[in-house]
């Protein structure tokens, strides 16, 4: 059922009165001095910009016993001057490389704690290109990044693996071109980043050449390879003039059965262009990989490895939520790794809904909610920290706050956008080409938020990234027998978590009647410790606090406890006529002298004109309003006095 902000009963107005308290969150925090922590001020400066890896690999002897590790390469890498210099550093480990000379523009080098520092030709100045050649080889080590045995040879690299297997800037905001020549037995199948550009069988061997266009983060880069290997190989038409077929690479052992998946691929690639924008990549690929891959997926650009026998729906779906959020917008750092992770375990649900509607979605969300109330270390989504030095793997990729919690960030901002502007939201982040093949920090998905929205959304990034926890709630409510078919109902709401903010959020309150139907209304709790007062026309016995969870990660009590009669020193009554078009007049009561404010607001509370501020004697007045001044759709009217607040609906036509 949809809902709206205090919606009508019976076909009149809800009187909705807000008593506020002084109420304190213990020890509150602020947003990290105003962002002065912020990744978008902590991407580490750079003399240059790498345009394009082009490598030369050969793994001819990794396919058999013994399964050395060992392997030759070159690798050519080009790159844009930034400021001017005469030497560049590469990040190298020491334990897995070994550079044996360096070409073209370098000259000299030095290797040292997993730098590797080559001297150029000459001084270069901002605006010019060079390319240097290094000539290398891996050593026979296990490294966690280049993987060898029983004929599988892959990489794996998040988060900064890639300096492992090859020399390169090894940060998620550098992108590049890539172009990757391997040579293989000829009885390999391999894959890698991009789209296969060549093979060429000579005898016993196969030369695959893989070219990426696109620009690559080094953490996304991969060869995936093994004897024997099942391929299968199906195309995916890509809207545009004219329509462009996409092949879909499934690369997987003949015991596997990838024929499921491969039959939902296109309409999921489908699905995902609409919410997100168009597919960006050559190509969709899928391999399957031994044991001694360390996860259940890897989302390398257009080439995602999978553990063995691993064609499970909600992996995929995941996995391929990347190739948007992850791959074509890669977290500018490690501390906005949830624009990655938090993005992609959302698409799974979102998928779920596609196929079987919103409660199958809801159910899933739910999960990871109930996964991260039990497993919540305490830390927010956010570490500023992360930027600058990168953590270990089981604090990067930490499920509870960084998947699970990041996923229902993401839906508690779809229940307080809504549904139009959330997805307008998620599709104009995707196809924004000031992040698309680049990269993008948690204050530019707030930006874009903020600029699709028309609000000023940071307060809830602020309290569900840059804050840890979640709130805790203990709610009270009361009935209060009116006469004529009048009930009040009345009801406060607590926070009472310890060491972090206040989570203000709209918060929906179900009131079930006697003869057992209910209404639900919302409001906005900005505060703690508030009162919500509102009149129906019916009998109530019963109220919910939040009834769908759409603040999704909470904990809440609420109980009967309020049945006192609670006096009204004032009143608010409704516009005069509603819907208002052009002059409408607000009446309103006041039984003792007291101070009272009445404004208009939108539906975040934002104030579009103060009608009347002043210390008012007992009596009954009225404020005329030209509505010329309001856009047609649903604003409010508050009054705040000393006795409390008071708030209605109007609505606005042309």
């Amino acid at each position: 059922m949809k809902k709206y902000l205090f919606p009508l009963i019976l076909a009149s107005c809800i009187m909705f009165l807000s008593f506020q308290a002084n109420g304190m969150i213990t020890n509150p925090v602020t947003r990290f001095e105003s962002l002065s922590s912020d990744s978008s001020t902590l991407l580490l400066m750079h003399t240059y910009d790498v345009l394009k890896y082009k490598m030369d690999m050969n793994l001819y002897a990794n396919y058999t016993t013994p399964y050395p590790k060992t392997f030759r390469s070159k690798i050519e890498i080009t790159f844009k001057v930034d400021s001017t210099l005469n030497y560049i550093k590469l990040n190298a480990v020491n334990t897995s490389l070994q550079i044996d000379s360096v070409r073209k523009a370098g000259v000299s080098f030095t290797h040292l704690n997993d730098t590797l520092k080559i001297m150029l030709n000459r001084t270069y100045v901002p605006g010019e290109v060079a390319t240097v050649r290094i000539s290398y080889k891996h050593l026979n080590i296990t490294d966690n990044a280049f993987y060898v045995s029983g004929g599988y040879v892959f990489t794996d690299c998040p988060p900064e693996g890639a300096r492992k297997w090859f020399p390169c800037w090894d940060k998620p905001y550098d992108k590049a071109q890539t172009d990757i020549r391997v040579k293989v037995p000829a009885t390999v199948l391999l894959g890698s980043t991009g789209y296969l550009a060549d093979s060429t069988k000579v005898a016993d061997t196969i030369y695959y050449r893989w070219i990426s266009e696109n620009p690559v983060a080094t953490y996304l880069v991969t060869i995936s390879s093994k004897i024997t290997w099942d391929l299968d190989v199906i195309y995916w038409t890509k809207p545009g003039t004219p329509p462009e077929q996409i092949p879909m690479r499934f690369y997987h052992r003949s015991t596997e059965n990838p024929s499921y998946i491969e039959s939902i691929m296109g309409d999921m690639n489908d699905f995902y262009s609409e919410k997100f924008g168009v597919y960006p990549h050559e190509k969709v690929g899928f391999a399957t990989l031994n044991n001694t891959f360390p996860w259940g997926g890897m989302e390398n650009q257009s080439m995602v490895n999978l553990c063995t026998n691993c064609w499970d729906e909600d992996l995929i779906a995941h996995e391929h939520a990347h190739q948007w959020f992850g791959d074509l917008i890669t977290c500018g750092t490690w501390a906005d790794i949830w624009l990655n992770e938090g993005f992609g375990t959302f698409c799974y649900p979102l998928w779920k809904e596609y196929k079987q509607g919103y409660a199958s979605y809801k159910s899933q969300i739910n999960s990871y909610a109930n996964y991260y109330l039990s497993h919540n270390p305490g830390w927010p989504i956010y570490n500023p920290e992360w930027a600058i030095h990168t953590p270990g793997i089981d604090t990067l990729y930490h499920t509870a706050i960084i998947y699970n919690k990041g996923a229902c960030v993401l839906h508690m901002l779809r229940y307080v956008l809504g549904d139009s502007l959330f997805f307008n939201v998620m599709n104009s982040y995707g196809t924004d080409t000031n992040y698309m093949f680049k990269y993008a920090v948690t204050t530019d998905f707030i930006a874009k938020v903020n600029e699709v929205s028309g609000e000023d959304m940071t307060w809830f990034f602020d309290q569900w990234v840059y804050a840890p926890d979640h709130p805790e709630y203990y709610n009270e409510y009361g009935f209060q027998a009116l006469g004529c078919d009048k009930w009040n109902v009345i009801f406060t709401t607590n926070q009472i978590q310890t060491g972090t903010v206040f989570f203000k959020m709209p918060v929906e309150l179900k009131v079930i009647f006697a003869d057992n139907t209910d209404t639900t209304v919302t409001f906005m709790n900005d505060s703690n410790q508030q009162t919500f007062m509102f009149i129906v026309q019916k009998e109530p016995v019963s109220l919910i606090f939040d009834p769908d969870r759409e603040i999704v990660i909470k904990q809440a009590t609420t109980v009967l406890g309020m049945n006192e009669a609670v006096p009204m020193q004032a009143l608010l009554g409704q516009n005069i006529p509603n819907p208002a078009q052009g002059i409408t007049r607000i009446p309103y009561e006041i039984k003792e002298k007291m101070k009272v404010t009445l404004s208009l607001t939108d539906s975040f509370g934002r104030t579009i004109a103060t009608l009347a501020d002043a210390w008012k004697e007992p009596g009954k007045y009225e404020v005329t309003v030209d509505t010329s001044i309001i856009s047609t759709g649903i604003c409010f009217y508050k009054m705040e006095t000393t006795s409390g607040s008071f708030i209605r609906k109007m609505v606005v036509v042309k």
